[in-house]
């Protein structure tokens, strides 16, 4: 994988997107734009699709750090433009950087740091840990 390697893709915000729906009771209340949290994901999974190459087919790619700031809102039936750059490795680590972009221009920017795991060994390890904390 060469520094600079880009991956993106173009993605519509759903109701389910929405800060709204991440309310956990009706206590919570959050605007009815795209949710921090989702956006997070659609970065980590813009930063992911560049490492599939990399994968054997018994591992994945997991995301071990973000840092973002989220500065402006997007709402529903909005298309948003997800982009994730390579930077550089971090002994086992891989650093991006991450931009959403929609028609208004930018919408977040950040750093995301994710690692190449065997599927099998992180399950085993977060059953194994559940079963500690019986």
């Amino acid at each position: 994988m060469e520094k600079g390697e880009r991956g993106e893709f173009v993605y519509t915000v759903k109701q389910h997107d929405l800060a709204s729906e991440v309310a956990v009771s009706s206590e919570d209340s959050f605007p009815e734009v795209l949710a921090t949290s989702r956006m997070i994901g659609l970065m980590e999974v813009s930063a992911a699709r560049i490492l599939k190459p990399l994968l054997k087919p018994e591992e994945l790619s997991v995301g071990v750090g973000i840092d973002v700031k989220h500065f402006a809102p997007t709402p529903v039936g909005e298309e948003v433009r997800v982009v994730a750059t390579f930077l550089e490795p971090d002994g086992k680590l891989y650093l991006f950087e991450v931009e959403v972009f929609d028609r208004a221009g930018k919408v977040a920017s950040g750093k995301h740091t994710r690692a190449i795991v065997d599927k099998g060994r992180l399950m085993d390890g977060a059953l194994s840990r559940m079963a500690k904390a019986q």
